[in-house]
């Protein structure tokens, strides 16, 4: 069973149509990918997607991957709803793949369309199906995968929650552990996204060291980052900018290490537990 679906913009129900019956959208082998945990931290390689597994234990579950899919159930969308569209859903069996729609979404143009016969069509309103979905929902397994978080947080609303970013509060609570000095008029409110991001990881990591091991990743930051100041009396980091905070943070969360042959230093810019 294949049906391709819209769900559009509104108040008042009906919010999806049917669009095409019996028509497979996606060609998908998830035995080509590689499925990794989503973490925020973590950039993706070419073959890599994120999953959340549970799916429909979460906040964000959308009620209409709930019930079983019955095609009757749907009306045809009328022509007056075509630019209402929020995004489109390819049902493929027990599969549904999800494709967030934009403006740029629309095209309207005049084709030469080369079929059995050579036609001009003009000024032809054209919705581009992209080659990959945003998001894929294995409903057997009751797995998301996607790639991008941004792109599928007006379909799934709330599933930006899994994007932790350290509150004001939070972010004053950091600097107040009392392993930092703040310096050079850096303070809470001058810490910008990206930190605010490391901070919300690099805060429950802290927290849950003990004394000694608090002290070796003092250590360990002295040893990698030699352009933070550190007050050994004191056991305070000099902080003074967003790229000292940035150092400090890659520290607590062991970004840094040393090849095993050159022993080269080294960042690691992505993280996955293995």
């Amino acid at each position: 069973m294949n049906q391709l679906v819209a769900r559009v913009r509104g108040r008042k129900k009906p919010f999806f149509y049917k669009l095409l019956s019996d028509k497979k959208i996606y060609e998908f082998d998830i035995s080509e990918v590689s499925l990794v945990e989503y973490s925020s931290d973590h950039l993706l390689d070419g073959d890599s997607w994120f999953k959340v597994d549970n799916f429909s234990k979460r906040k964000f579950f959308l009620d209409f991957l709930e019930k079983q899919f019955i095609s009757s159930e749907y009306n045809s969308i009328p022509k007056s709803k075509y630019k209402d569209i929020i995004y489109l859903c390819s049902v493929q069996d027990s599969e549904y793949f999800f494709q967030k729609i934009t403006p740029s979404s629309y095209v309207t143009k005049t084709f030469l369309a080369l079929g059995d016969e050579l036609v001009i069509e003009d000024n032809i309103d054209r919705v581009v199906i992209n080659q990959l979905p945003d998001a894929i929902y294995f409903k057997k397994e009751d797995r998301l995968i996607f790639r991008n978080l941004a792109t599928i947080s007006s379909i799934f609303k709330g599933i930006d929650m899994l994007y932790k970013e350290a509150t004001q509060e939070e972010v004053q609570q950091f600097i107040d552990l009392g392993f930092i000095k703040v310096s050079n008029g850096y303070d809470a409110q001058k810490v910008g996204k990206q930190n605010r991001k490391r901070i919300a990881l690099a805060l429950a990591t802290f927290t849950a060291m003990s004394n000694d091991e608090k002290d070796t990743i003092f250590d360990y930051v002295q040893e990698y980052c030699e352009n933070l100041n550190f007050d050994k009396s004191a056991k305070k980091f000099e902080i003074s900018s967003e790229e000292d905070m940035k150092f400090l943070l890659y520290g607590i969360e062991q970004r840094f290490y040393t090849t095993v042959c050159g022993k080269e230093k080294r960042l690691a810019n992505s993280v996955q537990r293995l």
